[in-house]
This record gives C-alpha cells, sequence and structure tokens, in this order.
C-alpha cells in the first residue's frame, strides 16, 4: 500500500522546491499518495489565515508531511504559521541535522552534529504584551513535563544511531529558575542513559566552541530560542540554508521541512538550491523506515554535488531548481 502523506508547496520558492523535491522521491521507489494542501499568504483573504484548519486535519490524519517554507512577516503581521503548527500538533522535537556533504566546500570538515531543539515553549510559546506606550514584555515558559521530553528524545535518537555524546546547551548562570529547570530535567534524564557521555555548555561558550571545533560535538540538546539560533548556526559550518533539513516531530505527526525561508524574491525563477527541502525528504524515507530509498537518493545526491555539473548557483553552477532534481533522479536510474 501506498503512504499518504500531506505536501504542503508553501510561499514564494516553495511550490518549486517541494515539486523538485517530490519527483526525485518518487523516483526513489516509495509508493506516496501526497495529498496536496495550500497554506501561507495568498490564503488570508479567504481564510482570514494562513493556515486554514484543513492543512491541520490533514496531516493529523495523515500523521506525516512534506512542507516547503512559509513566509513569516518581521515585527508586524500575522503570527509564524510554523510555530503555529508545532504547538497545535505538538510537534515538541524540532531536529536538524548539521553535515558536511561531499562537493560542498566550507571552511570546516568532519562536522556531523545534530541539534534537538524544544519546539513548544520558551520564549517561542509567544506570550508577549505591552507595557504602555514604551515597552514590551516577552514570557519565557520552561516546564519539567517539556524539558523532559526533549532531553528523552535527543538521548533515545542518540542511542538509535550510535552517537556518544549529548550536550545540553542554556544559560543557566543568569536565568537560574527556567533554564536551571531545563538543565536539571537533562541532568536527569542522562542517569538513564549510562552509555552516552553527558555534559553541559552555556550557550555563548558553545557559539564560540563551534566557530572553532564543531567536529568535537555530537548531538546538542536545546530549549527553544537557543536551538533556533544554533541550529542556524551549524547550517552555516556545512554550507549554509540550502542543505539545511529540518524535521518537527511528535508522539503523533511529523512535519519535514527546510530550515531555510521563502525568498520571494526569487519565487517562480527556477533557480533555488532544492536540497533542503529534499534532505529532509530524506529525513522523512526514515521516519518511515524507508532506508534503502533514502540511502539511495543520498548517493545520488553526493554523485551530483561531487560531478558539480548539476548545481544551482549558491552551490557554484548554473543550473535551475528543475534541472538538479533531474540530475539527481538521473544519478539515481544510472545506480
Amino acid at each position: 500500500m501506498a503512504y499518504k502523506i500531506t505536501l504542503i508547496p508553501g510561499d514564494g520558492v516553495g511550490p518549486q522546491i517541494v515539486e523538485a523535491s517530490r519527483r526525485v522521491i518518487d523516483a526513489s521507489g516509495v509508493p506516496i499518495d501526497w495529498e496536496v494542501v495550500e497554506a501561507g499568504e495568498a490564503l488570508i483573504p479567504q481564510y482570514g489565515t494562513p493556515l486554514p484548519q484543513y492543512v491541520l486535519d490533514s496531516i493529523r490524519k495523515n500523521r506525516v508531511a512534506l512542507k516547503g517554507p512559509l513566509t513569516t512577516p518581521v515585527g508586524k503581521g500575522f503570527r509564524s504559521v510554523n510555530v503555529t503548527l508545532r504547538q497545535e500538533l505538538d510537534l515538541y522535537a524540532n531536529v536538524r541535522p548539521a553535515k558536511n556533504l561531499p562537493g560542498v566546500e566550507t571552511r570546516y570538515s568532519g562536522v556531523d552534529l545534530i541539534i534537538v531543539r524544544e519546539n513548544t515553549e520558551d520564549l517561542y510559546a509567544g506570550i508577549e504584551h505591552r507595557v504602555g506606550k514604551n515597552a514590551a514584555e516577552s514570557i519565557k515558559i520552561i516546564t519539567r513535563e517539556a524539558s523532559t521530553r526533549i532531553a528523552r528524545f535527543a538521548f533515545d535518537l542518540a542511542k538509535r544511531q550510535g552517537r556518544k555524546r549529548v550536550t545540553a546547551v542554556h544559560k543557566a548562570n543568569i536565568m537560574k529558575l527556567s533554564d536551571g529547570l531545563f538543565l536539571e530535567c537533562a541532568r536527569q534524564v542522562a542517569e538513564e542513559y549510562p552509555e552516552i557521555t553527558f555534559d553541559d555548555m552555556i550557550v555563548d561558550a558553545m557559539c564560540m566552541k563551534l566557530v572553532q571545533t564543531p567536529e568535537l560535538y555530537d548531538v546538542l540538546l536545546l530549549p527553544n530560542l537557543y536551538g533556533d539560533i544554533i541550529s542556524d548556526l551549524c547550517a552555516g559550518l556545512v554550507g549554509g540554508l540550502g542543505v539545511a533539513p529540518g524535521a518537527n516531530i511528535g508522539d503523533d505527526a511529523a512535519v519535514f521541512e527546510p530550515v531555510h525561508g521563502s525568498a520571494p524574491r526569487h519565487a517562480g525563477k527556477n533557480r533555488v538550491n532544492p536540497l533542503a527541502t529534499l534532505l529532509s525528504g530524506v529525513l522523512m524515507l526514515r521516519h518511515l523506515n524507508e532506508m534503502a530509498a533514502a540511502d539511495r537518493i543520498m548517493a545520488a545526491v553526493i554523485r551530483v554535488l561531487e560531478e558539480k555539473k548539476s548545481l544551482t548557483y549558491d552551490l557554484g553552477g548554473s543550473a535551475g531548481t528543475s534541472d538538479m532534481a533531474d540530475a539527481i533522479i538521473g544519478a539515481m536510474n544510472r545506480g
């Protein structure tokens, strides 16, 4: 039987990179019945929201979704659709691998990190208000339940993947109660996994260490806001957001999406790198335990990157989005 999977094209460049990725995933041989649902800015006039209820209903029904980027205004406008999705569906674990890819030149080598970010609370809970005309206040929420849950997720992931080390990242030296609770929960969970080394690091020191010696780190466990920032830093270590996949995972559903934004200035130009979305699709296939198909796509991606003949502009080439997808499909067919 085919998998029933929700497909959300997204805003800006989303439809092009999602379509390119869908074609590659279909070419891998995994039978998928895609249920295409629209979300984003264009739906606001009709539904009053960029996230109509039918999108949430589709993901709840199918339990798995592949999603393109959605626009979030800065400092005004509607609330982040991504944040709303994560909270509505309780997608509490944000997982972002950062690994050097052959053929993608960076300042670093040997980077192979997984960032595990708590996805539902912290300052990202969006509890904020004005205080008079000249101030605003945001409330940071850290709970024992969510902190323990994400810590256990990180250690379980490390155990499944044969990882040896989990590092909790925090600012408990200053935020002794909120970040202190997050760190306390991480330490308690770590005691259940004696085979995995556990340590912790203050977030500013972690940023420095990642720039100096990123190859020394394995799984990073972070609250929501620090995780958002550190995951982009780690993407920069391995080539940028164009090669940075992401997953949002809960007990009842999982949404896979690229880390980068919707880049509306590039919409419709067939020039944006589809790899971040495609690699998110590879994470999706692994989530479905379709390991052979995931490995087949990765081998083809690496082959295309190494050959350097069909790369988009950000990777040093002149190929279009669809051209790169065609090259990856061709590499799969060549075996």
